[in-house]
């Protein structure tokens, strides 16, 4: 099942549901049970990872790639 974000009118709360996709735009019941109006918002998602053509660059004690620094064969 799809996973999908909500976002509140009345205060910008954002609540995630897994909901079959008839169902993405169906009503919301507020989890807080205020009464409170959801409405499907578009989700958006970072990806790490480096621009193509740039050095791989080790920062702090963690690679972004997600393996410790020196770990992942980079030399940088």
């Amino acid at each position: 099942m799809p996973l999908y974000e909500y976002e509140c009118i009345e205060d910008g709360e954002v609540i995630e549901l897994l909901r079959p996709m008839r169902d993405a735009d169906g009503p919301v019941e507020d989890p807080a049970g205020k009464g409170r109006t959801f409405k499907r918002r578009h989700s958006v998602f970072g990806v790490g990872g480096s621009p193509v053509g740039s050095t791989h660059v080790h920062t702090g004690g963690c690679c972004p790639c997600g393996k410790n620094a020196g770990s992942c064969g980079s030399m940088n």
